[in-house]
């Protein structure tokens, strides 16, 4: 009996993205970038649906002759199903309802928010359950405690802004474009974190986050000074800025780490790919003998490699979704007490 070959498919914001594995490997994936929404520093979610439209049958097709495959190789199909933005979803979802039926194979829809906790163990047999998982993204700043696949619990999350979006807000107030995370992590390297002491927000008896003071005390220290010292100093606000915001995501990750036992972390989300963060936790978990685990870069944006992967693993023990599902823009984790 041959390992199914899995068909991914990734819409829910700005990449559209097509993978293909064989079981639990990846045969090739690709993702392409929409460069629309530059302009305007941020997503415009009309323009994402029309360049999905437009790019996912030549994404697919490329995956497919890359790994000199057909269609008619294809046994099922991974589509995110949520979170995110409705007509980007809906794409992608009525995409792979007309291949499954056209191919009489099952469907899966897929929690995007699943595949990037599950992304570090992209082509391994095994899930390494249980840990902690730090998902840090523009939608998302939270701290799950992961039992198993589909039983989680969440131990803290954002009270205002996520992490990401500070992230983007900042780099706006900076005047150096968007995306935020990437060009701010750029730009840090050349500067001192040290320069200056912005506020970290942190709840007694919480492991919850906040940025959005952080982020209002940016913008009052942008207005005290005049534009040569900004302009002189620009890596210097960027690194103590990305600074404050490595330091409580941190300290609030191996904080609950220890009070709740766990030898294992998963960074994921696309802030997982910021290299202060990762060089942060690397220090921390080092210091504790706990295992740390980081996405490969290609895998902590948006990409349809972690949908089929979690196709996979949804094969082994669900059945199929039916050909109605719905795109849901607030799908959430399903929780435990």
């Amino acid at each position: 009996m041959h390992e199914p070959v899995i068909l991914g498919i990734e819409t829910s914001c700005d990449e559209t993205a097509a993978a293909l594995f064989r079981g639990h490997e990846l045969l090739h994936h690709i993702t392409a970038t929409q460069l629309v929404h530059t302009a305007y520093g941020g997503v415009v979610p009309e323009y994402a649906s029309r360049e999905h439209n437009k790019l996912l049958g030549p994404v697919i097709k490329g995956v497919l002759e890359q790994a000199e495959f057909n269609l008619q190789d294809i046994d099922s199909i991974a589509v995110t199903q949520g979170p995110g933005l409705a007509g980007a979803l809906l794409v992608g979802l009525s995409y792979a309802k007309g291949l499954a039926l056209g191919l009489d194979i099952p469907l899966y829809g897929i929690n995007h928010i699943e595949g990037h906790i599950f992304a570090n163990f992209i082509g391994q047999s095994e899930l390494p359950t249980p840990f902690l998982c730090l998902l840090v993204s523009g939608g998302h700043t939270q701290l799950i405690h992961v039992e198993s696949i589909h039983t989680y619990k969440l131990i803290g999350q954002t009270r205002d802004d996520a992490a990401g979006e500070a992230f983007d807000k900042v780099a706006r107030l900076l005047g150096i474009g968007y995306p935020g995370g990437p060009l701010i992590d750029r730009i840090s390297r050349d500067g001192s974190r040290n320069f200056h002491h912005f506020p970290r927000s942190s709840f007694p008896e919480s492991y919850d986050f906040s940025f959005s003071g952080l982020k209002t005390n940016v913008l009052q220290y942008i207005r005290k000074q005049n534009a040569g010292f900004i302009h002189s100093h620009l890596p210097d606000i960027a690194a103590s800025f990305q600074e404050a915001v490595v330091d409580v995501l941190s300290k609030q990750t191996m904080q609950a780490a220890r009070d709740l036992g766990l030898d294992r972390i998963v960074l994921a989300g696309g802030v997982a790919a910021n290299s202060r963060l990762r060089e942060r936790m690397s220090e921390l978990t080092q210091d504790e003998s706990i295992e740390l685990f980081q996405p490969d870069l290609r895998y902590c944006t948006d990409n349809a490699a972690m949908i089929a992967f979690m196709g996979y693993w949804r094969a082994l023990v669900d059945e199929p979704d039916q050909l109605n599902i719905a795109a849901f823009p607030n799908l959430k984790l399903s929780f435990g007490v």
